[in-house]
């Protein structure tokens, strides 16, 4: 954390200030914008779940306002010379439209694809899948979530029935008796989490980790179980034989609110923990540990992050954790549950309402005909017309420019040349393609190859709303307009719409205003499991956030799920044996080493905006490759060395970091940097077969000092 404010100069603006939120993670942290002549400065706000504290990504977002880097004109790439040059509106709409109606024409609606992103507003996301199935009538969309949040949502919708990062206030968190984090290192991803992970130590509570490296989370933990990377689930189907068989188990509970729980009884029985210890290398003593803290504590609670959860096994693996808190009785019991730390900033909402391939508003499914029917009179189009279900993000980008897949793809919001496993592989993909379009607002590793550019607002210059990690609905407010040349994607969307048909009716069917276009979500989410038709802004902007589902505009809304029943035609939330699988890729010989991904403090996702701030800059300047002495000493390698980790995908060449904090038998880079250090060159791009996410946790690599 740091004190103090971040300012931003521009000259000539009315002094003005506006409540609004972070453009960074799921937290969404309250934060004051302040507009005078000179600057934008950004001020702490008391919020719930920041309560005035902000990291260091937060205190420095307003410095992207005016970077030079910054995006202010629509660029064409000149068929002449390959390069990108300046053009209007107008020569980049039509080149759009154009390059649309020419790859439909020729080879079907469904040879142009979308591709959004899980920082969208709730608005943006909306109205980008309306757009893909009524402006486009492609089946093809989906967003960069899908390599985020998509193995925990699948296992939630099968065990309870819907899918919200946490079931439960973030405040629980700080009166548990003991919190489990599973793949989980909120110190770096979402530090102001980490208040609440404090308050819980200081009342007394205990805090386990399970994490392949001792991070900044970890170091703060009671207990620190350091499992081989994708032998989660093994891990967590040990604790639950543990918790059997020291009676633990919360019979009442289970008979009376679950079903299934025989099948799972029996296949935990093969998980004594020693079986468990030789695999994941967990010794018995930490695992009997673990168990009698989450089998006697009061208040307990699991949760589970991208470190369980990005693997070809994540749904499965996220499963058996659910299976444990089922189990012992956890979930709507109050203080209690089973939750998941959600990642990007609208990661939670931007799911929620038509960018996934499968999904329509609501989180309704797109091939359940009474969710067509219910979701195309909102739209005023015929059920019949509207697209079936697409395929995840991997596959979709995977298929780009081939035979069969789509020769035109339009990407708002996501960066996935650093973002995609194998990412090599994907950059080919999308120098194929006929036409690539980028909206973004500074010229991304992605935006650098396509054939049009257009230039889009920042967070402070538009209003809408995100749905952070409890499902509080929020509102983003605009502290000024974006600056001349620069329009919002809701305009976008609707300049391309009204370009796409001769139809008035049609056309204005995709306002750019985000009240109307938020009006028009809460009806077509009405009676889904994500119900924000009783949301309005102005009861948001009565309170701090509303939480769905809130079906009423006089009713309660939802901080807290399950507490009578879950969301299954019986109420009971059901149990599904899962069973430890070997990784997609095995060491071996040739790459005897694990390789593992992740985040640092001061850096965002693929980090094309936070690379760009200097303050962050000279806190991560570059990438690195973790490794532990040992492995160095073997390998000859001393740190700061430059090394080459190679994988049968592709290389990344970085830095040596020496920590001892990391299993000798496992590497680790963050994935923020592209270039020679583009650890996603390196990821595989296995994927999970219910939720699609690619294994991007655990691959084979070699290590060699380059």
């Amino acid at each position: 954390m740091t004190d103090g404010a971040r300012s931003a100069t521009r000259p000539g603006r009315t002094p003005r200030e506006v409540a609004t939120h972070c453009p960074y993670c799921a937290l969404q942290c309250g934060m004051t914008l302040r507009a005078d002549d000179e600057r934008v400065t950004v001020l702490p706000r008391q919020f719930p779940t920041n309560r005035g504290g902000l990291c260091q990504k937060g205190w420095t977002a307003a410095d992207l306002l005016d970077h030079p880097d910054r995006l202010t004109t629509p660029l064409l790439r000149d068929p002449a010379t390959g390069e990108l040059r300046q053009a209007s509106w107008d020569a980049a709409l039509d080149r759009i439209v154009a390059g649309i109606r020419a790859v439909q024409d020729s080879a079907g609606r469904d040879a142009v694809a979308v591709f959004g992103g899980g920082g969208l507003t709730n608005e943006k996301a909306y109205a980008l899948g309306k757009f893909a199935r009524i402006g486009l009538r492609t089946r093809h969309i989906d967003y960069n979530g899908r390599f985020c949040m998509s193995s925990a949502a699948a296992a939630g919708m099968r065990a309870f029935g819907i899918d919200r990062g946490l079931p439960f206030p973030l405040s629980d968190l700080g009166r548990a008796d003991t919190l489990l984090l599973v793949g989980a290192n909120p110190a770096e991803t979402m530090p102001p989490l980490v208040r609440w992970l404090t308050e819980q130590r200081q009342a007394g509570g205990r805090l386990i980790v399970v994490d392949p490296r001792v991070t900044a989370t970890a170091r703060q933990a009671d207990l620190h179980l350091q499992p081989l990377p994708g032998t989660d689930l093994a891990v967590a189907n040990a604790l639950l034989h543990i918790a059997l068989t020291e009676g633990w188990v919360d019979q009442a509970y289970v008979a009376g609110r679950t079903t299934g729980f025989e099948a799972v009884r029996r296949s935990v029985a093969a998980w004594w923990p020693a079986r468990a210890e030789q695999l994941s290398g967990v010794p018995v003593a930490d695992l009997e540990a673990t168990a009698r803290a989450l089998g006697t504590g009061g208040r307990v609670i699991i949760l589970t992050a991208r470190g369980a959860e990005q693997h070809a096994k994540g749904v499965d693996t996220v499963t058996a954790y659910v299976n444990l808190a089922l189990a012992l009785g956890l979930p709507g019991r109050d203080g209690s549950g089973y939750g998941c730390l959600t990642g990007q900033g609208n990661g939670q909402g931007g799911r929620e309402h038509g960018q996934k391939a499968d999904q329509l508003p609501g989180y309704r499914r797109i091939d359940d005909p009474a969710a067509r029917e219910h979701v195309a009179g909102v739209w005023g189009v015929p059920a019949d017309e509207l697209p079936g279900p697409g395929v995840p993000a991997y596959q979709l980008l995977d298929s780009l420019g081939t035979p069969d897949g789509p020769r035109a793809l339009l990407v708002f919001g996501s960066n996935p040349v650093v973002s995609a496993p194998r990412a090599a592989r994907i950059e080919g993909r999308l120098r194929d393609l006929d036409l690539l379009v980028v909206a973004d607002l500074l010229l991304s590793e992605t935006a650098a190859l396509a054939d049009v550019v257009l230039p889009t607002a920042q967070w402070a210059e538009e209003d809408g709303t995100m749905t952070n990690l409890e499902g509080r609905v929020l509102r983003r407010r605009a502290l000024r307009p974006p600056p001349p040349g620069v329009r919002t994607d809701l305009a976008i969307i609707s300049a391309l719409a009204a370009r796409l048909t001769t139809d008035d009716e049609a056309a204005i069917r995709f306002p750019a205003d985000p009240a109307v276009v938020f009006a028009e979500l809460r009806r077509a989410s009405a009676g889904g499991a994500a119900d924000y038709s009783g949301i309005s802004w102005d009861r948001i902007d009565a309170a701090d956030g509303v939480h769905w589902p809130c079906p009423s505009e006089d009713g309660p809304d939802t901080p807290r799920l399950f507490a009578h029943r879950f969301a299954t035609p019986d109420g009971r939330a059901r149990f599904h044996p899962v069973d430890h699988r070997p990784a997609a890729e095995e060491v071996c010989a040739t790459y005897p080493l694990h390789f593992t991904t992740g985040r640092v403090l001061a850096q965002y996702q693929s980090g094309t905006q936070t690379r760009r701030v200097a303050a962050l800059r000279r806190a991560a300047p570059e990438a690195f490759v973790e490794l532990h002495p040992d492995l160095a000493a073997r390998l000859g390698i001393d740190d700061g060395d430059p090394v080459l980790v190679t994988s049968r995908r592709g290389e990344l060449r970085a830095p040596a970091r020496l920590s001892a904090g990391i299993r000798p038998d496992t590497v680790f880079a963050p994935f923020h940097w592209a270039g020679a250090g583009r650890a996603n060159s390196v990821t595989n791009d296995a994927v999970d077969p219910i939720s699609g996410m690619p294994e991007f946790k655990i691959c084979a690599v070699r290590v060699e000092k380059a």
